[in-house]
């Protein structure tokens, strides 16, 4: 075998280990890609039943504050939690939100809407407490997000959260970089403007589309009565 064979014969054999580990790889990706599709379908309603659990319990916080639903719980008084689905028309699509409607002894007490809409980094998904008439904003849980850690995931926060309690629902909220003194206007998390202004416009953009659903239906009967427990 001259020069040039062994040459021609040891490059086919490059060419052949690099097909093969090529191969191999795209196998591998395959193979991790289907085993994670399967994970994440039989974790799926696993999860999403945790959400919903979650959201049940967060309704009467979220509705009645902080205070009035502990005491509620501690004399064994439970809001009526009524789920609803509203379908909202816009250009070319309809927008579905989940709502769950909370009542008293028949009197309306607010409603809790869950809601999403893109982060900084990934879905942002909320728990929005309104007030019966929604001119007033009762509460803001945040469900699920993937914020930068240290600085978008401050939108958890209690501190963060509470400036939405009672802030005014009939007008656009307005996101200010520090010293929110005015009703309606909410300091940003330091160095996270935009998870900040995403919650925010997704608050604007779900109280505006719920507006007429919410007030007009039949559900919005016995609006305004006044908290028990």
């Amino acid at each position: 075998m001259n020069v040039d064979d062994e040459k021609n014969k040891s490059a086919g054999g490059l060419k052949s280990s690099n097909l093969v580990q090529a191969w191999l790889v795209l196998v591998l990706a395959v193979g991790f890609g289907v085993s994670l599709a399967g994970v994440q379908l039989m974790l799926g309603p696993v999860i999403e039943g945790n959400k919903l659990n979650e959201t049940l319990e967060k309704v009467p916080e979220l509705v009645l504050g902080n205070l009035l639903a502990a005491k509620m719980a501690g004399e064994n008084q439970t809001l009526e939690i009524v789920p609803r689905q509203v379908t909202v028309e816009k250009p070319g699509r309809n927008k579905f939100y989940s709502v769950y409607e909370a009542r008293y002894q028949g009197d309306l007490k607010g409603w809790v809407v869950k809601t999403k809409g893109q982060g900084y980094a990934d879905t942002i998904e909320l728990l929005l407490g309104l007030s019966p008439d929604l001119h007033t904003i009762t509460g803001l849980f945040v469900l699920d997000q993937k914020e930068t850690p240290g600085l978008g995931n401050k939108i958890i926060t209690d501190a963060w959260r509470s400036q939405f309690v009672d802030a005014p629902a009939d007008r656009s909220l307005v996101v200010i970089k520090t010293g929110a003194s005015r009703p309606g206007e909410i300091d940003a998390v330091t160095g996270a403007t935009i998870s900040s202004k995403s919650v925010t416009a997704m608050i604007n953009t779900t109280v505006g589309d719920l507006r007429k659903p919410l007030t007009t239906g039949p559900s919005s009967a016995g609006k305004g009565g006044k908290n028990n427990g």
